[in-house]
């Protein structure tokens, strides 16, 4: 079956980096794009980011853009997401779904991995 396993949260000071992965099995995702949510405590999930397997097109949200880099390494089948210029308001579980095509929607994913906390402190 799919699988999607996040990795690589944790906590960091205001100004810091981290680098998030995916990791997906159980299918070919060559014709599927990748995305990345993150839900804060209290609020709706967030649409962050999301790459396109093949030819790896990508869109951002406006509020990461230029500090946030989705890429992918389609030999591990495994998508990143680079947090640089971290802020406190980046804390939350950042979540990586798999869609048929770049999607907003969370209601456009069909696979979710468990997601990984990210933590800034100020």
């Amino acid at each position: 079956q799919v699988q999607l396993v996040e990795s690589g949260g944790g906590l960091v000071q205001a100004g810091g980096s981290l680098r998030l992965s995916c990791a997906a099995s159980g299918r070919t995702f060559s014709n599927k794009a990748m995305g990345w949510f993150r839900q804060a405590p209290g609020k709706e999930s967030e649409f962050v980011a999301a790459i396109i397997w093949r030819g790896g097109r990508t869109s951002y949200a406006d509020s990461v853009k230029g500090r946030l880099t989705i890429s992918r390494d389609n030999a591990k089948n495994t998508v990143y997401l680079q947090l640089s210029s971290l802020k406190p308001e980046d804390t939350a579980v950042y979540y990586c779904a798999t869609a048929n095509y770049v999607s907003f929607a969370t209601d456009e994913y069909d696979y979710w991995g468990q997601g990984t906390q990210v933590t800034v402190s100020s």
